[in-house]
This record gives C-alpha cells, structure tokens and sequence, in this order.
C-alpha cells in the first residue's frame, strides 16, 4: 500500500507543475509587457508666447504688472522672440547618425578636437578647462529604443521615446507634439527675414515633420545599410547652395543628417577602414561648414550657431 500511495503522490506532481509552468511563464510575459513596452500618449499642444504670462504668474507669483513690466522689456527687440531676445540670427543642425563620444573625441580632430582645445588636440576628456567658450562637447546617454525615428523625436520634442513607437521607424509617423520646429514658425518674428528651414539628409524627416514645416528637403533614402555613400554624397552636394541661403539671410535654420557612420558600423563594425574612411569624411565636412561660419560671422558681425548630434551611439559590434 505504501509503495502504491507513493506513486500515484508521484505521478501527480509533475502534472502541477506541468500546469504552473506555463502560468508562470504567462506572468512574466505580461508583467514584461507592461513594463518594457510602455504605451505613450502624444499631447497634441502647443506652447504658445501668451501663456508665459499665466504661468509667470501661477508659478513664480509675480503679478500682472511685473508680467508687463518683463515683457515690455522685450517688445522692442526687432528680431522678434518671445520671452527672450534672439541670441543668434541662423542655426545649423548636423546629425551624424550613430555618432558615439568616442568618435566624436578622438576621431575628428580637426572639427571637433582643434576647436574644443585649440591648435593641439588632446585626448584628455576629463580636463574641461581646457575648453573655449564657443564649443562644448557634451556627452549624453540615448535611451531605447535606439533607432533613427524614435531619437529624432526625441531630439526634437524633449520627450522619451517607448518601444511601442518602434513601428513607426518603417515611415509614417509623423510628429503631433510640440517640438522646436513647430515653435520656429510659431514664434515671433522678424518679418524682414524669411522663415524658413532647410533640410537634406535621411529621409525619415519627411516622415516625421511633411510638408510645409520644412521649406526646402532634399531627402535621400535610408533603409539600405549597406549602401554607404549616398545620403552623406548628396549631402555634401547640397550644403554649399544650402550654406549659401544662410549667409545671405534666406534660410534661418539648417538641417543636415549624414547616415554614413550608422551604415557602416551595421555592415562592417565600429573598427575597421571602412569606419576610418567615413569619419575622416565627417571631420572635413564639419571643418568646411563650421569654417565657413566662423568667417561670415566674422565678416557680418552676425551670430550663427551649429549643433552636431549624435542621435544614439553604437555597439562593439556596429548595432
């Protein structure tokens, strides 16, 4: 009897656990789920000048008569603005897909290096008062997913992007949050000069921001990562006419998105001549644009701004 009671008491803990296996596993299924993959809500508002006084008021206490006071201080300030005078007059944006810190520290030197630490480049990173005061070089961590469309928006709209949204980076997914460049053309404005934003570059742009919140696009295709040339060669192409309007006050913002590094750290890795090649490519075209800037400025006496991003970085193994 003993011998009997034992193998049935055997034979039906295995069926249990058969049964809680999977149960178990569905929990963690779901509880991974609604962690990992996070829905997001887009806000489909916009910030506009009149609602800084409201919150001047709600927030700092300051009453409708310092509001007033505050923004009359500006009203004058013939290049327009909203709260704060125009610091510059033209802006670039160069993104240089999947540009990790490390690339952009010791692998342009004469775009990067020689203007952060003058005429001898250096690979101390940690040695910030070595730096001038018109560049900087910050380094950010980007968050998941890493992908092109996902980190534009971020850029673009100062939000986090969720793995829900990962879909959209096939096309499609156009922006319905605030972002800086729907300000640009909200904003007060000089009416003198036009407003207007130029762009060449990956074409997922054209996916989040159409037509007509970019003026002039010259969009090049993106989804081939072995093709490693095109879009940065039309690029190139495009940005002395491009350069050219912002010199003479045609185009008030610039955008470029090279995609080069990003293709070829998925085809051949982030260590090899290939990636040698490519960022000696970005170091030349960095020196011409910002060169050129930096003489009109001075000539003009005008004041233009460049952003160099790197939209997220890259793994050892070029992912």
């Amino acid at each position: 009897m003993v011998t009997m009671t034992s193998r049935r008491s055997l034979q039906k803990s295995p069926r249990i656990l058969d049964l809680l296996a999977p149960l178990i596993s569905l929990l963690g299924l779901y509880v991974f789920i609604t962690s990992f993959f996070l829905a997001k809500r887009s806000l489909p508002h916009a910030s506009t000048c009149e609602e800084a006084a409201a919150l001047l008021q709600s927030t700092l206490g300051l009453t409708k008569e310092d509001v007033d006071r505050l923004h009359n201080l500006h009203s004058s300030d013939s290049n327009g603005g909203c709260w704060m005078k125009r610091r510059v007059d033209s802006m670039i944006v160069v993104v240089i897909d999947a540009l990790r810190f490390d690339f952009a520290l010791h692998q342009l030197p004469r775009s990067i290096g020689a203007r952060l630490y003058g005429d001898h480049h250096t690979s101390d990173s940690n040695n910030s008062t070595m730096l001038s005061s018109h560049s900087r070089l910050l380094q950010f961590v980007a968050d998941p997913p890493t992908v092109t469309m996902q980190r534009l928006k971020a850029l673009t709209t100062g939000g986090l992007p969720t793995f829900a949204d990962i879909s959209g980076n096939m096309g499609g997914a156009s922006v319905e949050e605030d972002t800086w460049i729907q300000q640009l053309k909200s904003v007060p404005h000089d009416p003198r000069r036009p407003r207007k934003i130029s762009f060449v570059g990956d074409d997922t742009w054209l996916d989040l921001f159409p037509p007509p919140l970019l003026d002039e696009a010259y969009p090049y295709p993106s989804f081939n990562t072995r093709d490693l040339d095109t879009v940065d060669n039309g690029c190139l192409h495009h940005i002395p006419a491009l350069l050219k309007q912002v010199r003479d006050h045609e185009t008030e913002v610039m955008i470029v998105h090279f995609l080069g590094v990003d293709h070829v750290g998925h085809t051949y890795g982030p260590h090899n001549e290939h990636m040698d090649a490519k960022l000696k490519q970005m170091d030349q075209a960095l020196v011409d644009m910002l060169e050129y800037l930096d003489s009109q400025n001075d000539k003009e006496g005008s004041c233009s701004v460049a952003f160099i991003f790197g939209d997220h970085g890259m793994t050892e193994d070029g992912k």
